[in-house]
Order: C-alpha cells, then sequence, then structure tokens
C-alpha cells in the first residue's frame, strides 16, 4: 500500500485524485480574485475620499454662502434708501429724518459688510468689465474714453467672492462719424 501512495504522491496525484497542477490552477485564480479584491477596494476607498471631500466642501460652502437668498431680497431695501435720501437731501427739507436714516443706512451697510458683502462702484472713467458690471445703455460720446463707464445707475455687490449683483453702468462709445471715418481728415 505505502507503494501506491508513493505513486501517487510521485505523480502528482493527491488522496483524492486531484493533479497539482489543479491546485496550482486553484491558487492562480484565488491569487487572481484577490488582486482584483484589492484593487476594487482601492478604487471604492478612493471614491469614498471624494465623496467626502466634497460633501465637506458643500457644507462649507452652504455656511459661507447660505445668507445668498436673503442678502438678495434685502439689497433692493438698501436701493430704495439711497435714492430716499438723495431725494430727501435735494429738497432741503426735513434734515432731521435725513440724518436718521443716513444712520440706518448706515447700520445696514455695516451689518451687510460683516456678513462678508461688499459694494462695487463704478466711478465715472472706469473701465466696464462684463464680470462686474451690466451695460443697461450705450452712449455715443467723444468727452469719455470708449467702453469707459459713464455713470453708474445702480450700484453691485459681492458677497465674499461671488457676485450676487452687478454694478449697473451706462458705457460710453465712439462717435459714429469716428468710427466710419476712420479718423480721416
Amino acid at each position: 500500500m505505502d507503494d501506491e501512495q508513493d505513486k501517487a504522491a510521485g505523480s502528482g496525484e493527491g488522496p483524492d485524485g486531484g493533479g497539482v497542477e489543479e491546485l496550482r490552477a486553484a491558487l492562480t485564480a484565488a491569487r487572481d480574485e484577490a488582486r482584483q479584491n484589492q484593487e476594487r477596494w482601492v478604487r471604492e476607498r478612493a471614491d469614498l475620499e471624494n465623496l467626502k471631500r466634497r460633501a465637506a466642501k458643500e457644507r462649507a460652502d452652504a455656511v459661507r454662502y447660505g445668507t445668498e437668498g436673503l442678502i438678495r431680497d434685502l439689497l433692493p431695501i438698501v436701493d430704495n434708501l439711497e435714492r430716499a435720501l438723495e431725494h430727501a437731501k435735494g429738497t432741503g427739507e426735513g434734515k432731521a429724518l435725513v440724518d436718521g436714516v443716513e444712520l440706518v443706512q448706515k447700520g445696514f451697510r455695516d451689518t451687510l459688510e460683516r456678513h462678508g458683502v461688499s459694494r462695487i462702484d463704478a466711478p465715472r472713467g472706469t473701465r466696464f468689465d462684463p464680470t462686474i458690471h451690466e451695460a443697461v445703455a450705450h452712449v455715443e460720446t467723444a468727452a469719455a474714453e470708449p467702453n469707459g463707464v459713464i455713470e453708474q445707475l445702480q450700484p453691485g455687490y459681492r458677497l465674499h467672492d461671488r457676485l450676487l449683483r452687478p454694478a449697473l453702468v451706462t458705457v460710453a462709445k465712439a462717435p459714429a462719424n469716428l468710427a466710419t471715418d476712420g479718423g480721416r481728415d
């Protein structure tokens, strides 16, 4: 009997009749499966880390820009206060009322600034910038540089680094006679 076992062991057959080659193939298949599982785990782990980073950024943005809707709703009130003050100053009546409204307006602006809101002004002569200005009219004039701001109709506002509302401006353009002549005499 010992001779038969020796022959089986020498031929690569196990006691159950399976060969070493089958065991090697099974081992190779198990290693491939383990490698694939490892790669899949690494990809899933990277996806999870990316998801965590995205969620953290979204939470930070929600905190930073969470008041955006409220601030957008408040900006017309600030504009109306400014218009009321300019009108009251023009008539010269109600000095005490004007002073009181100016204090309210200053408090309003200070509060907005504390919450990351900054005003965008476009004084006369400023170069038109479409990223922060909105041109509501173009006026032909030789008195101003082409693409320069002639008048600001409404200030713009920014929340941190995000534009809430562009400044509404009137922009200069070269007079038609200069543009068609090409400057010839």
